[in-house]
């Protein structure tokens, strides 16, 4: 049974009164202009930003984990000029600033201005112009989606690392070739550690499509700030993009949550289970 001391109370006191503190000035200060905030939170703009951050986030995050497993498998790869290929890839990605990505993306025509796509030793080909190739929203999902690569893989490779080298020994028992060892056996054991990992990052990149702002994308932080260049209510509409940004990071939270849960009970079944789990019956009986 949980016993309050003296202690106890006193921080709940402390926190009491930093929270009325909060409130009051949030209420009492009028510099806030809470009209022109709900004037604003529905606006036409501000929701047409909405939807282009929640569309960034989905197709930047579909990208990214798709690039990143195929990076994951490259990691463990036994040819070491694999190997060495996808940890250059993860050390250029992970080392440098998204913001400057995203800027250097944008400028790529500086350096190609000018693609030649065609075959090989035949006379077809076509030039594309680069710089109506890379739009600002194209620079966005390239940018994004590549970095995101660079740390959905460690998520995969840390989620391959997790599966039991049992499992991997009885698979490796029954013959199986190294494609069939990673789809039935590596990535459904590594589930459980990659799914909630991956599902921070989908927050993360949700607030993360804010920086693409600079590139003039129309998301919802260049929204509030369109209408605050024209009508000079900074305060407000910033009010109005981290109202949205923290609604929508509460309703993913939900969703996450729920799959961590049944993720753990899953684990907890298997780790408290018999010694011959599913996976062990279903690789017995093909051994049969």
């Amino acid at each position: 049974m949980h016993r309050r001391g003296v202690l106890e109370y006193v921080a709940w006191f402390l926190c009491a009164l930093v929270a009325f503190g909060v409130v009051r000035t949030l209420l009492t200060n009028e510099n806030y202009q809470w009209d022109v905030v709900a004037q604003y939170v529905t606006a036409d703009t501000v929701l047409r930003g909405l939807v282009m951050t929640v569309v960034l986030t989905v197709v930047c995050m579909t990208l990214g984990a798709l690039l990143g497993l195929v990076l994951a498998v490259m990691r463990v790869s036994p040819l070491r000029p694999v190997r060495i290929l996808a940890s250059g890839y993860l050390t250029f990605f992970r080392g440098t600033p998204v913001l400057v990505q995203l800027i250097f993306w944008f400028n790529i025509a500086a350096l190609y201005p000018n693609l030649a796509i065609g075959i090989p030793f035949t006379g077809i080909s076509q030039d594309v112009d680069v710089n109506r190739l890379i739009s600002a929203t194209t620079a966005a999902i390239v940018g994004l989606s590549l970095n995101q690569a660079a740390y959905q893989a460690e998520i995969f490779r840390g989620g391959f690392a997790s599966v039991d080298k049992g499992q991997i020994e009885a698979a490796d028992s029954l013959g199986m070739s190294r494609m069939t060892k990673l789809r039935r056996v590596i990535v459904p054991q590594s589930m459980p550690t990659i799914v909630p990992a991956t599902g921070n990052q989908f927050i993360g990149m949700f607030k993360e499509t804010s920086l693409v702002s600079v590139l003039g994308v129309g998301e919802l932080l260049q929204s509030v700030q369109l209408i605050y260049a024209r009508t000079y209510q900074t305060i407000p509409l910033l009010i109005v993009a981290c109202l949205w940004y923290l609604l929508m990071t509460l309703l993913l939270s939900y969703p996450q949550s729920r799959i961590e849960k049944r993720f753990s009970r899953t684990r907890e079944r298997v780790s408290n289970g018999p010694a011959a789990g599913p996976l062990q019956t279903e690789l017995m009986g093909e051994a049969r």
